[in-house]
């Protein structure tokens, strides 16, 4: 089991093209804990942003009645990656991992089977 802080490292290290990652909890919209990132990426803006990005999917999947989890968001920029990864199971209900990936380095495939793997062995 891996806390945050080294989670977050090991995002950082192992995921190809990583630029930020951040610990959220959506029903506050605060960042847990963040690594990376800079004057150009906030992650402390970015998760409070991505906070309503989660419950707006939320409160769409509720109207229409789908009953399914939701994984992963993706937003696709001309630069960059922003992938959202909700957590599930030993307290991570609330939560999501943010991270930020330079499109032109990362591979996007990659990137979401070890932010998966780094997920199962966080413990919050």
């Amino acid at each position: 089991m891996a806390n945050v802080e080294i989670s977050m490292k090991e995002t950082m290290t192992a995921i190809e093209g990583a630029l930020g990652v951040a610990l959220v909890d959506y029903t506050s919209g605060m960042a847990l804990g963040t690594l990376g990132g800079g004057k150009d990426l906030d992650l402390t803006v970015a998760a409070a942003g991505n906070t309503d990005v989660i419950r707006a999917k939320v409160r769409t999947m509720e109207h229409l009645g789908l009953k399914g989890e939701i994984e992963d968001v993706l937003i696709s920029l001309a630069n960059q990656y922003h992938l959202i990864r909700l957590l599930k199971g030993r307290g991570g209900s609330g939560l999501f991992m943010y991270l930020v990936l330079d499109r032109e380095r990362s591979n996007l495939a990659m990137a979401r089977h070890q932010l998966k793997r780094i997920e199962a062995e966080l413990e919050v």
